[in-house]
């Protein structure tokens, strides 16, 4: 947009769920987040792994399991969750399902 802003109206759409797989798109990146779309099919997973600063999923279509140290957790759409830097993670879809990612950083 002309004035700065950055809009999308419909996140879900920003990503199409690929067959059998698990797509990842940069939507927004600058200083101090970075937001990334990830698109899963039924029961494609990112396994356990850490981020090096803190972090936000929203889950914006379907259903996930997640593993957050040693929490375990089922979000819906809808679902916010903040993990802190260096929170060891996973992320498994139980249907075929849209999370946005934001990675903070900076001050």
């Amino acid at each position: 947009m002309s004035d700065g802003a950055t809009v999308f109206t419909d996140i879900a759409t920003e990503v199409e769920i690929p067959q059998d797989g698990t797509l990842s798109r940069v939507l927004y990146k600058d200083e101090r987040l970075r937001l990334v779309a990830f698109a899963f099919d039924e029961g494609q997973e990112l396994t356990e792994h850490t981020a090096a600063v803190p972090a936000v999923v929203q889950v914006v279509r379907g259903r996930f399991h997640l593993t957050l140290g040693t929490e375990e957790v089922t979000a819906d759409a809808g679902s916010w969750i903040r993990m802190p830097a260096n929170l060891p993670h996973s992320v498994r879809a139980l249907e075929p399902s849209v999370m946005l990612l934001t990675l903070l950083s900076g001050g």
